[in-house]
């Protein structure tokens, strides 16, 4: 099963109408694309709205698209910028202001799904956020746990080959906050267990021309918002040319696969939940067709 939403097709419309001000969403995923696992909307705040602060049943990931939000978390304000990316944990109060300059966009991330409207209540809202410390975002800082931020250097693999300085203004840097280069894509990890993620992960995937993944399944859905660029998509056998503002959803045991024959870069924004087990995450046609011929053959030289 999959699901395929195009740009011109996404609509925001007001949400927590009652406790909220100039905020805006459309869910992108969710039970009506068939995913049973996440919720994965687009976001807007005027620059002078706000969210007031709540707690939900579900842990949420965020990535800054445009604009200066600020999120209250842990009796802290923090004003992001885009690139901007985090977690909300379980059962943790948090609320959203607007910069008061600019309109701001982001992309969010549940799981799991949200309840649908009338089943058992999994967010309550506490009421206006107050009495909270503004703070700048510093991912070096451990009190920032929860959060990250991806300058655009950080998918670029050449930047990578020097040693960083003690001083750097970025993460230390370790295999947690590696870049993944293969067959011709880059793949920046922006959410995981690393800020204390259970449920879900939030990445940042960038094709090179002719970057491709091969036919395969995962045992957990996967949602891929793109941001830049065009790839060729293909899932259960239907084919798809994926173009900047388009949204893309597999679910578990979709034999899908990924071709850049653009010409030029793509990048686009990956979830998954489950979380990718440490073994058997993917599955590719083409090993398992292997296997069968291999088999087929040695049966043949037995018989003869």
């Amino acid at each position: 099963m999959h699901h395929f939403l195009c740009a011109e097709d996404i609509k925001l419309l007001t949400a927590y109408e009652r406790t909220s001000s100039g905020f805006k969403r459309c869910s992108v995923v969710d039970a009506a694309a068939g995913s049973v696992h996440m919720g994965v909307g687009l976001c807007a705040l005027d620059a002078g709205g706000r969210i007031d602060s709540h707690i939900h049943s579900f842990e949420e990931s965020f990535f800054v698209l445009a604009g200066e939000p600020t999120l209250i978390l842990d009796g802290r304000g923090y004003p992001l910028v885009p690139g901007a990316c985090g977690l909300i944990p379980v059962g943790v109060p948090h609320a959203w202001e607007g910069s008061g300059k600019v309109a701001s966009r982001w992309i969010d991330m549940m799981a799991p799904q949200p309840r649908p409207e009338g089943a058992a209540t999994d967010t309550f809202f506490l009421g206006p956020a107050a009495g909270y410390q503004r703070m700048a975002l510093d991912i070096r800082d451990p009190r920032s746990r929860h959060l990250f931020r991806m300058a655009e250097g950080d998918i670029v693999l050449d930047n990578l080959k020097a040693g960083a300085g003690v001083d750097a203004p970025t993460v230390s840097a370790s295999m947690s906050t590696a870049l993944l280069a293969y067959s011709g894509i880059a793949l920046k990890m922006l959410v995981d267990q690393r800020l204390d993620a259970q449920l879900s992960s939030m990445f940042m995937v960038e094709y090179q021309p002719g970057g491709v993944a091969q036919p395969h399944d995962h045992p957990m859905e996967e949602s891929y918002i793109i941001l830049d660029g065009e790839v060729e998509a293909v899932a259960d056998d239907v084919r798809y040319t994926l173009r900047a503002g388009d949204v893309f959803w597999t679910g578990v045991g979709c034999i899908h696969a990924f071709y850049n024959t653009s010409g030029r870069t793509v990048r686009w924004l990956e979830t998954q939940s489950p979380q990718l087990p440490a073994r058997h995450g993917y599955r590719f046609d083409r090993d398992w067709d292997y296997l069968r011929e291999k088999i087929a053959a040695e049966a043949a030289a037995a018989g003869a």
